[in-house]
């Protein structure tokens, strides 16, 4: 008489994280990928069906739909992946903050990046090192879907992250390619971010006719540069009426010639930028709130 099918129920497992630092390791024991800008998932199929969940272990199957059934035509019976779910802008790059409305207004558009195979068809994976784990999860994917295999960087670390700088990528996960996988914090994974967010003193802004906005900051009374300004309509408006508010400061010193609104002190600014950079570089205006 044949047995009955087990049921197996997987259990969401702590992520493993990689440790911040300045700078990309060298050595060829290591590979290197796109840090995505998004949102930590973990997929797990087994015998109640496909559930993502976030980094802290809540259930976001019902917020990821689409995705969900397309994890469902996968072709194993039971498995855990790792991944970032992303929303990506106009130029094909990660966009963490259209990530929410694109959850809760168009989850059509959301990719998961795959980068880890913890468990496939009932065998646990994690003594397995990276790069077979890897190499087993890049077959399971199928190509042209919206769930897409996190593809290696090739090149050492310092070119890699150079590269990736320049493309306006967030930055760079490297990890060793014989790691075992262990949840919690850990240096045999390792993030370098290109770049990074600051509040500053908006001193003027710049609006000409055919080109985009930008807002002019300074850093302790230190002139940094432009940031782009990439608002949507209410939000950009709210900021030129605070502009208004604030017009008809004279221009600091050095910068008369520059063709800018001057403001009166009291306007900051949440500005991402590009780091390891004397002036702000591929700069935008996250958000702005008045002192006080």
């Amino acid at each position: 008489m044949r047995k009955p099918a087990v049921r197996v129920r997987l259990s969401f497992i702590r992520p493993m994280e990689p440790e911040l630092v300045e700078q990309p390791p060298k050595g060829g024991e290591w590979g290197h990928e796109v840090k995505f800008d998004g949102y930590r998932t973990q997929v797990i199929k087994d015998a109640d069906g496909i559930r993502f969940f976030t980094k802290n272990g809540f259930d976001w199957t019902a917020k990821y739909r689409p995705l969900a059934s397309e994890a469902g035509s996968i072709e194993a019976e039971t498995f855990i992946i790792e991944g970032e779910t992303i929303v990506t802008n106009e130029a094909g790059l990660s966009n963490f903050h259209a990530l929410r409305s694109a959850i809760t207004r168009r989850p059509q558009d959301l990719y998961l990046v795959a980068f880890d195979l913890l468990h496939l068809n009932s065998h646990d994976l994690r003594d397995m090192p990276l790069k077979d784990r890897r190499e087993i999860l890049r077959e399971l994917i199928p190509a042209g879907g919206h769930i897409q295999f996190s593809e290696a960087l090739p090149g050492t670390g310092d070119a890699v992250y150079h590269l990736a700088c320049e493309a306006g990528l967030e930055g760079v996960v490297s990890k060793r390619l014989d790691s075992l996988y262990r949840s919690g914090s850990t240096m045999n994974w390792r993030k370098v971010k290109c770049f990074v967010e600051a509040e500053m003193d908006i001193i003027g802004v710049k609006r000409e006719t055919g080109k985009p906005a930008m807002v002019l900051m300074a850093d302790k009374g230190h002139y940094m540069g432009g940031a782009f300004v990439t608002f949507k309509a209410d939000k950009r408006q709210a900021l030129w009426d605070r502009v208004q508010g604030k017009a008809g400061a004279p221009p600091p010193k050095g910068l008369a010639k520059e063709k800018a609104e001057w403001l009166k002190p009291g306007l900051v600014g949440r500005v991402k930028f590009l780091k390891g950079e004397e002036k702000l570089r591929h700069a935008s205006l996250k958000d702005f709130r008045e002192e006080g």
